[in-house]
């Protein structure tokens, strides 16, 4: 079994959203590498004051591409995690056939799985964007609060929200919308393991969109499970209680990772 996992963050965050979850697995033993997406491997605070203007033309196919590279370079096929939108990265990797087994968690859909309703109102901000397909944006204090960290107290939303956000390049979520470079081959033999995470209370990932991606899913002949957890938001992976979603992610990996 691999004893080497690598931790994809999403959009508006930074390696740091792992924290947790990096801490307790290499308590157990494991290596554990958290790669910074191209251009975002700087402090909170600088990429608020100085993001580096090629972030705003990152593609889908840039990120996963990247991914690859990281992985590739690495003595042993890893575990792989995603949160978010690299959720969707881990979706795109194991259709590659790469990595020993992966994790999902409140993913971004591949083409083919609609977003509801309340993952559009949330993304909104993004698609309603002046000239948001060419630039870098700012996720505003309310649209974390309401649809990042909506299970959170409000002196804790803010103080994760100042210490974790930082601008994304908006091209991603219109290619995303639009079907544009996140396809997968649902039916791929080749596909290793995967595990679907949602949080009851998303309004980012909601469930009714990862039972879509399950179903999707459902239609290789690799094993492919969903867990649902209660009363979480999409920021399940740090908020309380993330122990539990650690914990029981990895206790799936190690029993299904390609030996």
């Amino acid at each position: 079994m691999s004893k080497t996992i690598m931790l994809i963050h999403g959009a508006w965050v930074t390696t740091a959203s792992w924290t947790h979850f990096r801490c307790l697995y290499e308590e157990q033993g494991y290596r554990v590498v958290v790669p910074a997406w191209p251009y975002l491997d700087q402090s909170v605070e600088y990429l608020r004051q100085q993001p580096d203007p090629r972030l705003a033309d990152i593609t889908i196919r840039d990120l996963v591409d990247y991914f690859e590279q990281q992985i590739r370079a690495l003595p042993e096929p890893p575990i792989l995690m995603g949160h978010s939108f690299g959720g969707l990265i881990v979706q795109m990797l194991l259709d590659r056939g790469l990595g020993a087994v992966g994790v999902a968690i409140d993913a971004g859909p591949p083409r083919g799985v609609l977003p509801s309703f309340t993952a559009i109102k949330a993304a909104l901000p993004v698609l309603l964007a002046w000239c948001g397909w060419s630039r870098i944006l700012t996720m505003s204090f309310d649209s974390f609060a309401n649809t990042f960290a909506n299970t959170l107290a409000t002196d804790e939303q803010r103080r994760t929200y100042d210490k974790q956000i930082v601008p994304a390049p908006g091209r991603i979520y219109f290619q995303a919308a639009l079907g544009i470079g996140n396809a997968v081959h649902f039916n791929n033999p080749k596909r290793p393991p995967l595990l679907l995470i949602a949080a009851e209370k998303d309004r980012t990932s909601t469930p009714s969109m990862v039972r879509a991606m399950y179903s999707k899913h459902s239609l290789a002949p690799s094993r492919t499970d969903i867990m649902e957890f209660p009363n979480r938001s999409h920021w399940l992976i740090a908020e309380s209680g993330w122990e539990e979603v650690a914990s029981k992610t990895l206790a799936w990996a190690q029993t299904n990772a390609k030996k």
